[in-house]
């Protein structure tokens, strides 16, 4: 079984759709399902945004990274 219920490769999607398909991404999650956000540089603006919509919900590590994509 997956751990993550969605993914978004956000390199995928032009700038102005970036942020859209994610919110909706994390929208549309049950609770307790996670999603995998892959993305091509550090998305800590990306976090504060979050915080700010989200309060008291767990974002995980968003830090990871791997040669190719911040996870």
């Amino acid at each position: 079984m997956n751990e993550f219920a969605a993914t978004v490769r956000a390199p995928e999607y032009p700038p102005y759709l970036k942020h859209k398909v994610i919110f909706e991404t994390f929208e549309k999650l049950k609770p307790g399902e996670a999603m995998l956000l892959i993305n091509d540089h550090n998305p800590i603006p990306l976090r504060y945004q979050f915080e700010s919509i989200i309060r008291g919900n767990s974002l995980g590590n968003i830090s990871k990274k791997d040669p190719t994509y911040s996870r």
